[in-house]
Order: structure tokens, then C-alpha cells, then sequence
């Protein structure tokens, strides 16, 4: 794949996440097109925004249901030939495995592991104490088990992860560059300390859209890379 910055489209509007996409593209690896764009345009508003650009979509869907249905919905997708989507590994072992086998083979198949909007705390209360290192190893191995291509983890458990899954790929949200306002992110690191532990792509969305100039926000980005 190209370079490591995927930047995150947190907006519904087409016109604005096109001239967003179009005004950053050559500090770009790819661009990341989630739920609320999605929902908001449906496939005909992915393809109006990925429109004679030569980058890969990352369509970010976290789909989590049944195996058939999963399946299904990765099929549907294929017309739009995402690099990247993603499913939730929490979904289990037959469910991985149906949209692995659904997914084209140009499609990788990331199964998201422990939200980086989530912590310790968080997880005790959901019933799962031993905190977010346990957590993503063990939904990493199964992700592996179940024939996954890569998982989305913060960068904070990338150690665990790949020594859990030593050749996944590795998707990382929650990037905030140095004295950047975490928001509603609570597992953060910098661009260049999630590459360094082993990140293959990096999810940036805020720092970059909402800045007064996207274009040098996303340049100022990978200079630091």
C-alpha cells in the first residue's frame, strides 16, 4: 500500500469530504470513509467522493452481526472495492471467517478490536477486567485464527498485537499529533510513535479536517514521518 496516513472523513457532507480528499491527496496513503459519511450517502456517495482519485478506500463499516448477514453485506460492498473493511472481531470465529470468504481478493478484511474511545475502566464495566493489552491480544489471536488480513487496535497495544499476530496488518486509530486535544479519544500517541511501534496505516481525521488549512495539517503530518 501507499504511504501511512488514512485520512478519516468525519463529515456528511459529499461536496466538503471531496474537496477535503482532493485538497490533501498527495500526503495520503488513503482515505477512510466510516458510518456517519455512510449512512448519511450510501454507496453512491462513496463513489461520488472517490471519483478519479488514485488512492484506496478504506470503507470503515465495524460490521457485527451474524455470519450470513456479514457475509452478505461484505458482498454488497464489493462494487465500491474497498482495501480495507473492517468487521468487529468481538463477532466471533465463524463470523470473521464469512467475510473473509465473502471479501474479494483485494479486499483486506480488518476486524477492530478494543475502541480507542474506550478504557481500562470502560471494560471492567462492560465485563472484561484485565484491561485493553489482554483484550486486543486475545481478539487479535482469534482475528489470526479465523483468517482476518489485519486488525485495528490503538497504538498503545501494538506490542501485544503483533506478538500476538506477528505478520497481521495493523490499522491505528486515535492519532493525535503532539499537543493536539485528544477529544474523545483516551489511547492515544503521535504519528510518528504509532509507525515506530509497528503500525501499518494511520487513522487521522480530525487534526487534519478540522484544521484552518487541511492541506499543510496533512503535510505537517508526514513530516514528522
Amino acid at each position: 500500500m501507499a504511504g501511512p496516513i488514512w485520512l478519516a472523513i468525519d463529515t456528511s457532507d459529499v461536496d466538503r469530504a471531496r474537496a477535503l480528499v482532493q485538497a490533501c491527496a498527495r500526503h495520503l496513503g488513503g482515505v477512510k470513509l466510516g458510518l456517519e459519511f455512510f449512512v448519511a450517502n450510501g454507496p453512491a456517495g462513496v463513489k461520488a467522493v472517490m471519483a478519479g482519485l488514485d488512492l484506496p478506500l478504506f470503507l470503515d463499516l465495524k460490521l457485527h452481526d451474524i455470519p450470513n448477514t456479514v457475509a452478505r453485506a461484505v458482498e454488497n460492498a464489493a462494487h465500491l472495492r474497498p482495501a480495507l473493511l473492517t468487521i468487529h472481531a468481538a463477532g466471533g470465529h465463524a463470523m470473521i471467517a464469512a467475510a473473509r470468504a465473502a471479501a474479494g481478493p483485494d479486499t483486506r478484511i480488518i476486524a477492530v478490536t478494543v475502541l480507542t474511545s474506550l478504557d481500562a475502566a470502560d471494560l471492567a464495566a462492560s465485563g472484561v477486567p484485565d484491561g485493553p493489552d489482554s483484550q486486543v491480544s486475545r481478539l487479535a489471536a482469534l482475528a489470526a485464527g479465523a483468517g482476518a488480513d489485519g486488525i485495528v487496535c490503538s497504538a498503545r497495544e501494538l506490542s501485544a498485537a503483533r506478538a500476538a499476530w506477528p505478520c497481521g496488518f495493523f490499522v491505528v486509530p486515535g492519532i493525535r499529533p503532539a499537543g493536539s486535544a485528544c477529544q474523545d479519544q483516551k489511547r492515544v500517541l503521535t504519528p510518528r510513535q504509532a509507525l515506530e511501534a509497528g503500525a501499518h496505516a494511520l487513522v487521522i481525521g480530525r487534526p487534519i479536517s478540522d484544521a484552518g488549512d487541511p492541506a499543510a495539517a496533512a503535510a505537517a503530518i508526514a513530516a514528522t514521518l
